[in-house]
């Protein structure tokens, strides 16, 4: 891992990943709060949803752009791999965003006046995902390096 860090490709690699994932993170707020907002999802529900839409976004694109050197692998089995960890990553998510939600929604309604042009309450779940994004941008990034996408250099 070490390695994967000091080495100037996979740093590229690594921004690449992030921008695709900055990306797929705008379609997975658009969708998560039209779902709340629009059509009452509940949160945890539809941090689901979302991302599984952003997912597919983003292997489309890790697949043309942060990785076209690799080719490989059939593109199935690929994606296959690359939805098993978004799956497991999905799977970490859930249990944070269900765990932090309360409490960032809470934090919210204490900072926040309550005549704030956005709710505390929307406010509180968008601060869940949006940590819970950055925390499994990482755990995507490596773990789809070392077993999705192990056949470049």
């Amino acid at each position: 891992m070490t390695s994967m860090i000091s080495n100037k490709k996979e740093v590229n690699r690594f921004i690449r990943f992030a921008v695709v994932g900055t990306i797929g993170a705008v379609i997975d707020f658009g969708i998560f709060n039209l779902l709340i907002q629009v059509f009452n999802f509940v949160a945890l529900s539809a941090q689901v949803i979302s991302f599984s839409v952003a997912v597919i976004s983003n292997f489309t694109w890790n697949r043309l752009w942060t990785y076209p050197d690799s080719r490989n692998k059939p593109i199935a089995r690929q994606l296959m791999q690359f939805v098993v960890v978004s799956l497991i990553g999905l799977g970490i998510r859930t249990l944070i965003f269900g765990r932090i939600e309360d409490a960032m929604v809470s934090l919210a309604k204490l900072v926040l006046p309550s005549n704030f042009i956005i709710t505390p309450v929307s406010v509180g779940h968008n601060l869940s995902l949006a940590f819970v994004i950055i925390l499994i941008l990482f755990w995507n990034f490596f773990v789809n390096r070392v077993w999705t996408y192990n056949d470049v250099n």
